[in-house]
């Protein structure tokens, strides 16, 4: 499903557990989903603040960092869904930490992670993300839950990545280009 707009469901916190407080958290992205506009460019913007923190990690690390944020993100957007009691609400943004994480794996693949290259990275995670051609499109309305709202921004992230990754080997081995 194509995400809803914000709709402004009130999230009475001191009804929640403590789990569910950070769940929540989490699934908006830590506020970013919150903004009154555009959040889920705004949580795409964020993880580029992440760039360091995975270069320092290194490209295993970083993939089975992206894995886990994966797979548990599957839980954190059905669980905070559920709490705001909206399939694929427009603030569930932790999906975009992920699919974003993706786009940058060829930049520090090709040792090319500079700002440049970060910003075209985003620049396609974005656009595919709103664009959602097949088989984006596909999965984002064939599939529901926490697995649904997550395997639209992985695809996103993965075919954008492949973008990347073929414009960089362009670029390389033909600098003329």
């Amino acid at each position: 499903m194509t995400k809803q707009p914000a709709q402004k469901i009130a999230v009475d916190f001191r009804q929640l557990s403590v789990l569910d407080k950070i769940l929540y958290s989490l699934g908006v992205g830590l506020g970013s989903g919150l903004a009154p506009k555009a959040p889920g460019t705004v949580a795409s913007f964020m993880v580029l603040f992440l760039a360091p923190l995975w270069l320092w990690l290194g490209i295993g690390a970083t993939i089975i960092s992206i894995v886990f944020m994966t797979v548990l993100g599957v839980w954190i957007c059905d669980r905070t869904a559920d709490i705001m009691q909206v399939h694929d609400d427009a603030r569930i943004v932790w999906d975009e930490f992920a699919g974003q994480s993706i786009v940058l794996l060829p930049l520090m693949a090709l040792n090319q992670m500079h700002w440049l290259g970060i910003l075209v990275a985003f620049g396609l995670f974005r656009l595919f993300d709103i664009w959602k051609p097949w088989p984006i499109r596909y999965a984002d309305h064939q599939l529901t839950g926490g697995f649904g709202i997550m395997v639209d921004d992985i695809l996103a992230g993965i075919i954008a990545a492949a973008v990347l990754y073929a414009g960089l080997i362009m670029v390389i081995d033909y600098p003329g280009i």
